[in-house]
This record gives structure tokens, sequence and C-alpha cells, in this order.
């Protein structure tokens, strides 16, 4: 939309780089070109302003194929206007000088001729194809109809259009339809997933047996070694006792032969000890008897009253010590009778 300002019974515009403006001025073109910006009076001036932009139009619509399935098309058609004189003076590009609005719709007519147009083609194309062939390659088919049948379309050129490109978005048929469409697709999908699933599960199977199989066999492996090691620990405690009994036999031979030396020993020692204890006693007893010899013979050598003193020497050697002597009338006369008689024997 064209900027309008007003100044004291004058407007002025200043358009975009993207309007063609068009000044006319008492029926003369005063003004043709795009981005133009000047001054004019209301009252004598008709304007026009032409999009030259490239523009996006999207269409949806519903079409029926050649078996009778009705199928919706999502396009798009990108067209510029490429002669902005011819199209002003072909639809109503004129702007209100006080506001800069457009009068009428231009536009929206544009965009009803471009659907109509590439709707008809694109429904005589898809008349013609079955629902299959039309989900599989009716895009594209779609696509070049269409963007041939704008090519061709003589009121275009002569409206001042031009179609820039043509795409084609989808092209889907109804929800029960494609529902039902979906599901052998699925059900394929499905098997293939089924039987993935079963190829997992015999690929597991078959790990799972093989792992078993290693366990069992390293099982037995291990009740093998196990087995050679109770032998060679059997033979090893056989061996150990062997040997166990065969030094106990040589520390018995041992403490036998030391305890017979040493009864030897004990025994000659106990013996030489008899001998020298039988002659120290033969040599004392001989000893003696000669003492005694000699005793008597000095005995009988000597007279009685020396062999009375030497009595009385030893018992007085041999009685205890007397510190003092109580004697009483009774002892004194006894002994003085003793005395006397043994006076007068």
């Amino acid at each position: 939309m064209a900027d309008i300002t007003r100044r004291l019974g004058w407007r002025h515009l200043r358009g975009a780089p993207t309007a063609h403006i068009r000044h006319h001025r008492s029926g003369r073109l005063v003004h043709d070109g795009p981005g133009l910006s000047f001054w004019f009076r209301s009252l004598t001036a008709t304007l026009s302003e032409v999009p030259v932009d490239d523009r996006e139009l999207a269409m949806t619509f519903h079409a029926r194929t050649s078996d009778f399935q009705d199928v919706a098309v999502q396009a798009t058609v990108t067209y510029r206007i490429s002669d902005p004189a011819v199209a002003a003076a072909r639809l109503d590009f004129s702007v209100d000088p006080d506001t800069g609005a457009w009068r009428g719709t231009p536009l929206e007519q544009l965009g009803t001729l471009l659907t109509e147009t590439a709707q008809q083609h694109a429904l005589d194309v898809l008349a013609r194809t079955p629902l299959s062939a039309a989900l599989v390659d009716g895009v594209t088919a779609v696509r070049e109809r269409i963007a041939a049948g704008l090519a061709g379309e003589h009121r275009l050129p002569a409206t001042g259009i031009e179609v820039v490109a043509v795409r084609v978005m989808a092209l889907r048929p109804e929800p029960e339809v494609e529902r039902a469409l979906r599901t052998p697709a699925r059900e394929q999908i499905q098997q293939e997933a089924d039987r993935a699933t079963y190829e997992r599960r015999a690929v597991a199977v078959e790990r799972e047996r093989a792992i078993a199989e290693n366990e069992l066999a390293s099982q037995i492996e291990l009740a093998r070694r196990e087995e050679q090691l109770v032998d060679q620990r059997g033979t090893n405690a056989r061996r150990e006792a062997e040997e166990h009994a065969a030094a106990d036999a040589v520390r018995a031979e041992a403490e036998a032969a030391r305890t017979v030396r040493l009864a030897e020993a004990e025994a000659t020692r106990s013996v030489r000890l008899a001998r020298a204890e039988a002659e120290g006693a033969r040599e004392v007893g001989a000893a003696r008897a000669q003492a005694q010899a000699a005793w008597l013979r000095v005995h009988a050598e000597v007279d009685v009253a020396t062999l009375h003193a030497l009595t009385g020497t030893r018992l007085a050697e041999n009685l205890p010590r007397i510190d003092s002597v109580t004697v009483s009338p009774d002892v004194l006369t006894g002994l003085l009778a003793r005395l006397g008689t043994q006076g007068q024997a």
C-alpha cells in the first residue's frame, strides 16, 4: 500500500521499490515506474499501484482419480506481474488518493484465476490416473501438468502475469483409504519386525546354548583338574607320610642307639662305681680291721689302771657339762658306805 501524506490540499505519495506506480492527471499519464515519490492533487489525480515482486499463492483442492477415489492436492504457484501497464489496464489496481489503499481486490482476482487454471489441469491429469499410480508418481505428474498448463494459458500473458514456479507439496487420499492403504505396508513391516525378532531370539538362543556348552565344558574341565589335583594331593600326602615315617624310623633308630649307648655307658659307669665302692669298702674295712687290731694290741699291752683312766677320760669327754653338783645326805651316806666296803675288801 502506498504511503500518502497531506499538506495544505496537496498529497505526497511515496511508493515502495516493489510497487509500480501509475499517475494519471486529467487522463494523461504523468508518472509511471516503481518506487516513485511525488506531489499531486487528489481532485485531478488517478493513481494505480501494481506490485511487481514475486508472490506465493498456496492452493488446496480435491480431485478424483480414475478409480473414483478422492484425493487432496496441496500446491503452491509462484508468480509476478511482468507488465504492470497491461495488468493495470485489465484489473483494478487503482488506489484511494487519500489513504493509498486499493479500491478493489486485484490480488484476489489474480489468485482466483491462477487457482482455477491450475485446478483444471490437475483434475484433468488425475481423472485419467488410478489411485495407486497417483500416490506413486502423482506429485511429479501434477506439477508438470500444472506448469505446462499455466505456461500455455493465454489469459495470463494477456493480463501481464508470469508464472515463475510450481510446487506440489502433497497428494493424499481420504483418511479411510489412507489407513486401508497403510495396512498392507504395516502388516509387511510388522512381519519383517516379527521375523527380525524371531531371528534375534534364535540368535540369542543359539548364543545361550553356546554359552551353556562353554560353561559345561568349563565345569567338566574344572572337575577333571580338581580330580587331578585330588590325586596329586593324595600322592603328595602319601609321599609326605612316607617321608615322615622314614624320618621317624631314622629318628627312632638314632634314639634307640643313643639310649643303648647311654645304657651301656651308665652300666659301665655303674660297674666301675660299684667296683670302686667295693674296693673302697675293702680298703676301709681293712683299715678299720688294722686300726682295731692296733687298738686291741695297745690295750693288751697297757695295765688295768691305765685302761680305767682312759675309760674315765672317754666317759668324761662324752658326758654333758656339769656347772654345779648338789650332794644330798642320802647320796653322801651311800657313797661313804660303798667306799668303806671297798676299803675293807
